[in-house]
């Protein structure tokens, strides 16, 4: 059994050392624990301070963003035979020492991903706005990915081989949405633990403030959503457009029967123009439904394709 624990960084000199210090040597359960380190283009000593502490460091020449980080961090653990990666961070913000507690519902059997809950409403950090809106955003994670998790936002995770093999990031922002609509979507078993989080070293470099993190965090989400279940949205609009269409159209016919004259044509219309509307995103329903089972059917080859990349067989 072989856990890798990967840590994407960007200009992380200063608290490097010391994550890396804190990963264990040692889990129940577990021969061989690796330690790599996704150096995004930092311009400072990240990656000597990564190989000095014995980590393998995997290098951008240039900023690619946190979600290629953790593809390339993936990809490097797969390859190398792991059976279970942990992402962490690079600002210290998270307990390594927890990274032991974070991979026993895998390694039991119990958990195809493990994320760990912050507990945000008792970081000091976080204000009561962002407290609120971190509640928000794991609730609508939760509602598109049919989970229950209480910190959707989470980076301090845990994923066992299976489900890296069948989870497919395109996302350029951060996996950790896109990630848990996936899993959830395919039925993967997620478990969520408590952890309690190192004080703030830094401010975030992944967003500039918490609105621009709202609003990529809201776009992935969408995209994601879009992915798995297009025919709900089509079909809201439908039946929105729909009610709109026929309100209009009612009100003319009850308008020309009642008084028998051609007026009110503005009317009929405004009615047409939403029936039209409807009829499209009908249209479209079918064809985004359409493209989302030939999205399921290029999934299961990539999946096979991974397998025999990375294990060598195209089966499970």
């Amino acid at each position: 059994m072989k856990v890798v624990v990967q840590v994407p960084c960007l200009d992380e000199e200063q608290t490097l050392a010391t994550v890396l210090g804190s990963i264990p040597d040692r889990i129940e359960g577990v021969d061989e624990i690796a330690v790599v380190v996704v150096d995004d283009g930092s311009s400072d000593r990240t990656a000597e301070v990564a190989r000095a502490h014995g980590a393998t460091v995997v290098r951008h020449t240039r900023t690619m963003g946190l979600a290629r980080s953790f593809r390339d961090g993936v990809d490097w653990a797969l390859a190398h035979g792991a059976d279970v990666v942990v992402n962490t961070d690079g600002d210290n913000q998270y307990p390594q020492d927890r990274i032991g507690d974070l991979v026993r519902p895998i390694l039991d059997g119990v958990a195809d991903v493990v994320i760990a809950d912050r507990q945000t409403a008792t970081i000091a950090e976080f204000s009561p706005f962002k407290k609120r809106m971190q509640r928000l955003g794991s609730a609508v994670v939760n509602g598109a990915a049919d989970t229950r998790l209480p910190d959707a936002a989470s980076g301090f995770r845990a994923y066992s081989r299976s489900a890296l093999l069948r989870l497919n990031v395109v996302t350029e922002f951060s996996y950790a949405m896109e990630t848990i609509i996936q899993a959830g979507h395919k039925r993967l078993r997620i478990v969520s633990i408590p952890v309690v989080t190192n004080p703030r070293t830094r401010p975030s470099r992944l967003f500039r403030n918490v609105f621009h993190h709202m609003a990529r965090s809201a776009s992935a989400i969408v995209r994601s959503y879009l992915m798995f279940k297009p025919y709900v949205v089509f079909a809201t609009l439908a039946a929105v457009f729909g009610v709109l269409a026929l309100v209009p159209m009612v009100r003319f016919l009850v308008l020309w029967l009642a008084n028998g004259e051609a007026g009110n044509v503005q009317s009929l219309i405004f009615g047409a123009i939403m029936a039209v509307a409807c009829l499209l995103s009908v249209a479209l329903g079918v064809l985004s439904d359409l493209l989302r089972t030939n999205r399921v059917l290029l999934e299961e080859q990539l999946e096979r394709i991974k397998r025999l990349q990375y294990d060598g067989r195209p089966g499970a």
